[in-house]
């Protein structure tokens, strides 16, 4: 331990800061970070001293390099100390803790709720006095939890907890972008670093002196140890060798040190240290939960080397560096670690994971025991939200496999882990690896290539093409691979198919699933009816798929997407999405990318229905970003085209004209027919916004003709109420009304509650009498779930109230247009307020002030509303408010529809007469 009364050399300004640190009342947190032997470890063990003097409680920790793949290994090792005061926790926070460790069975968390579950527990911890955490070696935490220590540490501010990291410079790790307050520990300055050497070895020779100081450069590390190197060697000789590996790092160099020392060892105190470094036995002080790592033994002469110290608290034996702990595992033969290894599996036989990892290392030949071992792993793994690291032991499941089939089957499951991951191109590269050589392309290799074609390529053609070959192979009997295989190559040809989204391939793809017979599931049946033509077949499959969100949570994040997709299709996407909110960010952190970007599609389309049209914008810029970084072009340009829909809506008619373009210009040339139909879905609705029914019209009859509803035309029936407005307005009285009965007699109203609403309000548009307009329109208003779609009820209430004004007088009509133009403003939709605004007018009653005024607007909105109405440009604005011309943009898009106007030159004028209103 060291001593706050030790001065250390040439660290005045660390000191400095980490007496500040530690004394501050407030939490926070800080990472040290320099090169390998700086200091940092010394510079941790001065903050400790520090802070025991100060009354705080202590608990040390190190990342172990041995670990880092073991999901929430460093998690657990720092909260070790305080898991006996889990049981003091609310219900919901234990749970969390449970499933992260295995304690029990439950859902993997997101980063953001296990960090909160931290927090809880260090803030109980710390109830009674002050916290101090300490994580050396922070580089070798695992990802988990290092992403958990990264959100804990950006929030401990009022706390009484603190947080020191010490991370190397020379590794990447999660701590390099985890944006919390940094202090760097440089080399010493020439005359501190002499002063250290002088301090440590008084009577040292004056050329090895000058040697070492020229070599070390400044690192403390070097100072200390090649002095005690050079001296018991020949001294010309050991400082020529110096010289000459001056091109060597000096953290090579000093590991090549320590390997003289080891290989002077006898060969059983070098098996006990290769034991210790092997299963990760930590460098003082940081040593793990007792019981959980190996306890190296009979090692004195390793201390006596200068390799190990002592624990003082336990007596345990601990690696003086981690250098040296990597020195001891190079300098091993290869059937001195396997053996090592297959030690080691037999102290962890009650621990799965880490009997795995020992295994998978020390089997040289195919072993079927060994590979199920590793297989159970993976599914551990997984459900506590590991899936790259499932994805890593499922392979060298794969590879020690005793049969083909065992081995086919492990790569397939690795390699769909690894696509849900985000990972398709290692998916690809894994069912590749598994053929042999001058083997033709196997349903396993088919189905992860197709999945890279469509995500990456909105290749539609072509990969229905190879799936369907591939089934049949299967079908025929012609390859022999798991089941597993076929089922999800089945789902794949259904997405496949939906994404193309047109008649020939749906009849090919239903062909195809009739002649597997009772080997295609009852839920995959579903998907094929809701995904393809919801007016041909959605009826069979509502009740099932609403019954299914009571078992959510014991079923695969993949299949809750595609029960979801179902839910969408029948317009009850509401039931499943508190469930999806819940688990969106726990897919997405834990690595089930795919699944997770799919969730947030499911969620913003469910947020534009219900009318949360700004956390709409928030989840589909959220969905675009994450779909570009991981590189699925499919998904980016599905996220532009709901974005382009919702700035329709919205009556930013330019922003969605522009999306529409890129989503048309993209998807058509593929064959991509769902994102066409959507980009001309939204092109409509932009159009009407703006007031261009003619548009429109051309628009809507582009996704199906008036009176029909095209097989396999997913936005036929969702455009019904654009075609029958654009029809009306543009004197196609007859086109409007043929189109309203073809939605009846096809039965959209017995289809689902959003279908129900829209073709009652048509049938009232399009009433040969007032008695059937009322009707309809009594029934629309009147469905139990109405409130579930506040704009299309706005739309419908606005034509109905315009066609009461023209025949039973302006004030009949009020009613109707009242609660319409309320709802238009309310979310945002800014045409359709105009236009509501405008029939309130005419049926002689001016409309109120807008309701969503100048109170609503932020002070950075009004500020840029101000500047915006005096005349200048975005440029401008942002040169004076520091901000740059887009987010200027940005939050004109969002004052528009609170001001109630949808061009710049209304602005002053709106601001006028909020500011009038205000003063009444």
């Amino acid at each position: 331990m060291e001593s706050i009364n030790t001065p250390m050399v040439g660290r005045e300004g660390e000191q400095a800061e980490l007496a500040a640190f530690v004394t501050t009342a407030a939490g926070q947190a800080l990472v040290l970070r320099g090169e390998t032997g700086v200091g940092k470890t010394s510079l941790l063990g001065h903050a400790v001293a520090l802070a025991e003097q100060e009354g705080h409680t202590i608990i040390r920790a190190a990342g172990v390099e041995a670990e880092s793949e073991l999901p929430y290994a460093g998690l657990h090792q720092f909260l070790h100390p305080l898991l006996s005061e889990v049981a003091q926790l609310d219900g919901g926070t234990r749970a969390v803790f449970d499933a992260v460790f295995g304690w029990a069975e439950g859902d993997p968390p997101s980063v953001m709720r296990l960090g909160i579950a931290v927090l809880s527990l260090l803030s109980l911890a710390a109830a009674q006095q002050p916290l101090l955490v300490v994580l050396d070696d922070g580089q070798w935490l695992d990802d988990s939890s290092a992403d958990v220590c990264g959100f804990v540490g950006r929030r401990l501010a009022g706390s009484p907890v603190k947080l020191l990291i010490a991370v190397r410079t020379d590794m990447a790790s999660r701590f390099d972008t985890a944006a919390l307050p940094e202090r760097s520990v440089a080399a010493l300055a020439d005359e501190d670093a002499a002063l250290l050497l002088d301090r440590r070895y008084p009577r040292l020779g004056k050329q090895i002196r000058r040697t070492v100081l020229e070599q070390a450069r400044g690192n403390p590390l070097a100072l200390l140890e090649l002095p005690a190197h050079l001296g018991g060697r020949a001294g010309d000789q050991a400082v020529d060798d110096l010289i000459d590996q001056h091109g060597v790092s000096l953290p090579r160099r000093l590991q090549q040190l320590y390997g003289a020392r080891i290989a002077a060892l006898s060969d059983g105190v070098r098996a006990e240290l290769l034991m210790g470094a092997l299963d990760g036995v930590g460098t003082e002080p940081g040593g793990g939960p007792p019981g959980v790592r190996y306890r190296m033994h009979d090692a004195d002469e390793a201390v006596a080397a200068g390799l190990l110290d002592i624990k003082p608290t336990t007596g345990d034996l601990t690696f003086r560096h981690p250098l040296v702990r990597s020195a001891v595992v190079q300098m091993a033969t290869p059937n001195q670690r396997r053996a090592a290894h297959q030690a080691l599996s037999q102290v962890h036989r009650e621990n799965l994971e880490r009997r795995a990892t020992h295994l998978a290392a020390a089997t040289l030949d195919p072993d079927e025991d060994v590979a199920d071992i590793l297989e159970a792993a993976a599914e551990s793994a997984t459900r506590r939200g590991g899936a790259l690291t499932a994805v890593t032991w499922l392979t060298r499941a794969a590879e020690l496999s005793e049969n083909h089939t065992d081995r086919s089957r492990r790569l397939a499951d690795a390699a769909f882990v690894a696509g849900h991951a985000a990972r398709l191109g290692q998916a690809h590269r894994l069912v590749v690896s598994g053929l042999t050589p001058g083997q033709a392309s196997s349903p396993t290799s088919v189905l992860a290539s197709a999945y890279q074609a469509l995500y990456q390529d909105g290749d539609v053609r072509s990969t229905q093409r190879q799936v369907m070959a591939a089934i049949e192979q299967l079908r025929d009997g012609r390859s022999t691979e798991p089941e597993e295989v076929l089922t999800r190559l089945v789902i794949l040809l259904l997405a496949i198919s939906q994404y193309a989204g047109e008649h020939p391939t749906w009849q090919r793809t239903h062909e195809l699933l009739v002649s597997l017979g009772d080997v295609v599931t009852g839920r995959t049946r579903i998907y094929s009816a809701a995904w393809s033509d919801v007016i041909r077949y959605g009826a069979e499959c509502a009740g099932v798929v609403e019954q299914a969100t009571a078992n959510l949570p014991a079923l695969e994040p993949w299949e809750v997407s595609r029960l979801a997709v179902s839910a969408y299709h029948l317009d009850i996407l509401s039931q499943y999405r508190p469930y999806l909110q819940r688990v969106v960010d726990r897919e997405l952190e834990t690595g089930a990318a795919a699944s997770g970007v799919v969730m947030l599609h499911l969620i913003m389309l469910d947020q534009m229905a219900v009318g949360e049209w700004d956390e709409a914008e928030g989840t589909g810029q959220r969905s675009l970003d994450l779909a570009a970084e991981y590189g699925h072009a499919l998904f980016a340009v599905q996220s532009r085209a709901y974005l382009a829909q919702l700035a329709a809506m919205r009556g930013q008619v330019g922003r969605a004209r522009d999306l529409q373009a890129e989503v048309d210009a993209w998807a058509r040339p593929r064959g991509v027919g769902f994102l066409t139909q959507l980009a001309d879905s939204a092109g409509a609705t932009a159009a009407l916004s703006a007031g261009d029914y003619e548009a429109a019209y051309l628009y809507a009859i582009g996704i199906t003709p008036p009176g029909t509803f095209l097989p396999y035309t997913y936005q036929a029936s969702r455009t019904l109420l654009d075609l029958v407005e654009a029809a009306r307005h543009t004197g196609r009285v007859e086109q409007a009304r043929v189109h309203a009965l073809a939605a009846r007699d096809a039965g959209l109203p017995e289809l689902s509650p959003r279908l129900a609403l829209i073709t009652h309000g048509a049938l009232a548009m399009t009433a040969d009498s007032e008695p059937e307009a009322a009707e309809m329109f009594a029934r629309a208003e009147s469905h139990p779930d109405v409130a579930r779609f506040p704009f299309e009820l706005a739309r419908i209430r606005l034509a109905h109230g315009i066609r009461v004004r023209h025949v039973q007088g302006r004030v009949t009509a009020r009613q109707y247009l009242v609660p319409a133009a309320e709802a238009f403003e309310r979310l945002g939709a800014v045409g359709w307020a105009e236009r509501a605004r405008a029939e309130l007018r005419a049926a002689g009653t001016p409309p109120r002030a807008s309701t969503l005024d100048l109170a609503s607007l932020t002070w950075q909105e009004r500020r840029i509303a101000d500047l915006a109405a005096g005349g200048l440009t975005n440029k401008e604005i942002g040169e004076r408010m520091h901000l740059s011309p887009r987010t200027v943009g940005s939050h004109l898009y969002r004052v528009f529809p609170k001001l109630g106007i949808t061009t710049r030159a209304a602005l002053r004028d709106a601001l006028s007469r909020t500011e009038e209103v205000s003063q009444v």
